[in-house]
């Protein structure tokens, strides 16, 4: 049972060492329609036991297999023509996304053409990295630092943008030479089951990719796996700070892509309008459902109420409605449990004191599925919880400041630092303000991210980067040769 649009072959089979198998037990996950409240699809559950025969098969395919010993431009090569294999079945990847967390039907092929176009630059590194470099030494005629893959890569992505997310960590694993599981949400695996049909058909090697979709407790006995060199997780920061510490008890490498509440600064020299345009459509983004998201405003006092209005007034224009329809700007949330925290935390601003200013309600006339208006709360305390909570989900907090000074100590007053913005004219104060604001990414004008370029956090935002150089070298470990020559070839 697939949804409409996705053909998979084996949806209720695990995919390990290069075969579609049973799971060791009998639980089944049922995948929920966020626009219908219906089962789309069942999958398989992994178990423990799962779990510790994709990490064997990896071990295997990574010790005594062909893939870590390829030339990386032949690595690349192959990554290449995954790339190739999934553009064949974008249309299902789009349908898939749709189906499971109610991404937009419109946005889908700009979102996940262009997951396909960053696995195509990842592959290129294979051919463009430099894995072996000379160094200067005063100490022997040749040094040479080369950079050889960490091992086998447990790749763990959430439910909100399961491709893009998952196969960026795949496609820089493969590259660097690792072997890896693919961990997958339980809520959104059905991608994950295109991108190891997508490697059978390539050609990639038994072992090198396997794929488990299972709950909490099979996916930390994964985390706690000692054949796992690696793990790369992307979710929240809750779940972060587990597998930061079980990694750190057996001295295993990880990168952690955690979660975000980044702040957009308002100059005073950008106009409102445009301002509450970027504000009341950016908080709407996969139904605010995006780790890097603006979901919280600051502007100077004098020009706070004029900026609620005209917020007020984009987002009551926003068309709520089925993630199918063409026209519908904001979709349901992903699930129920998803919709009942967002409403918990807009009761929370009340309480706290805020001003609702719009939204905070299920739209009339939608009943069925997990919608809520877009939602701007005016007049946020900083200190307050909807203001240093991650939400995950269409609602926006603006937060009066004194000054500019002021503006980038409130953005800097979190315990995240994801991303961030400024709003403004001035291409040199952008520069100036985003250089002071403690965040990985800062854009001017908008949510800008580049996912060819290093992404990730400071603080509980995160732990090392993901994207570009960076992101492959997260899969590699330096190793230093001192040598009386040169070698004939490196």
């Amino acid at each position: 049972m697939t949804p409409k649009g996705v053909d998979i072959r084996n949806p209720e089979k695990l995919y390990i060492d290069g075969a579609w198998v049973d799971s060791t037990g009998t639980d089944r996950i049922a995948l929920v329609s966020p626009n219908s409240e219906e089962v789309v699809s069942i999958v398989a559950e992994a178990t423990a036991a799962d779990m510790d025969r994709a990490v064997a098969a990896a071990r295997t395919a990574f010790d005594t297999g062909p893939w870590p010993r390829m030339a990386p431009a032949e690595r690349g090569a192959m990554v290449t023509r995954w790339a190739q294999e999934l553009k064949k079945r974008q249309e299902e990847l789009c349908a898939a996304w749709t189906a499971q967390v109610g991404g937009l039907a419109s946005f889908a092929p700009q979102m996940h053409g262009g997951a396909i176009a960053t696995i195509q630059f990842i592959a290129s590194l294979g051919r463009d990295f430099e894995f072996v470099v000379r160094r200067p030494s005063t100490m022997v005629d040749t040094a040479l630092v080369a950079y050889e893959p960490v091992g086998v890569a447990a790749c763990i992505a959430p439910w909100n943008a399961p491709f893009g997310i998952l196969s960026s960590k795949v496609a820089y694993a493969l590259v660097a030479g690792c072997t890896v599981i693919m961990k997958p949400s339980p809520e959104t695996p059905l991608e994950a089951y295109i991108m190891a049909e997508a490697a059978d058909a390539a050609g990639i090697p038994a072992g090198v990719i396997n794929l488990v979709c299972g709950g909490r407790e099979a996916s930390d006995h994964l985390v706690n796996n000692p054949g796992v060199d690696k793990v790369s997780f992307t979710g929240s920061t809750l779940a972060g700070k587990r597998i930061g510490e079980v990694c750190a008890g057996r001295i295993a490498r990880c990168t952690l892509e955690l979660g975000g509440k980044s702040a957009a600064i308002v100059r005073d020299d950008f106009p409102i309008d445009a301002a509450a345009a970027i504000l009341g459509n950016t908080i709407t983004v996969m139904s605010g459902q995006v780790c890097a998201m603006l979901s919280r405003a600051i502007v100077h006092k004098s020009r706070h109420d004029e900026l609620a209005e005209a917020i007020a007034r984009v987002m009551k224009g926003v068309k709520i409605g089925p993630s199918t329809a063409p026209d519908t700007q904001l979709g349901p949330l992903a699930m129920k449990r998803q919709l009942e925290r967002v409403e918990s935390y807009v009761a929370i601003g009340q309480q706290d004191g805020a001003q609702l200013v719009t939204g905070g309600q299920r739209p009339a006339g939608l009943n069925k599925g997990y919608f809520l208006e877009p939602t701007l709360f005016a007049h946020v305390d900083n200190t307050s919880r909807i203001a240093q909570e991650e939400i995950f989900g269409p609602v926006l907090a603006l937060i009066p400041a004194e000054d500019e000074d002021d503006a980038i100590r409130i953005a800097n007053e979190s315990q995240f630092g994801l991303n961030g913005s400024v709003l403004t004219t001035d291409h040199e104060a952008a520069y100036r303000i985003g250089r002071q604001v403690r965040a990985g990414g800062f854009g001017q004008n908008g949510m800008r991210l580049e996912f060819g370029l290093p992404f990730g956090g400071f603080k509980q935002s995160g732990v090392g980067r993901e994207g570009g150089i960076e992101g492959l070298s997260s899969f590699l470990e330096s190793k230093t040769l001192l040598l009386d020559a040169m070698p004939a070839q490196l």
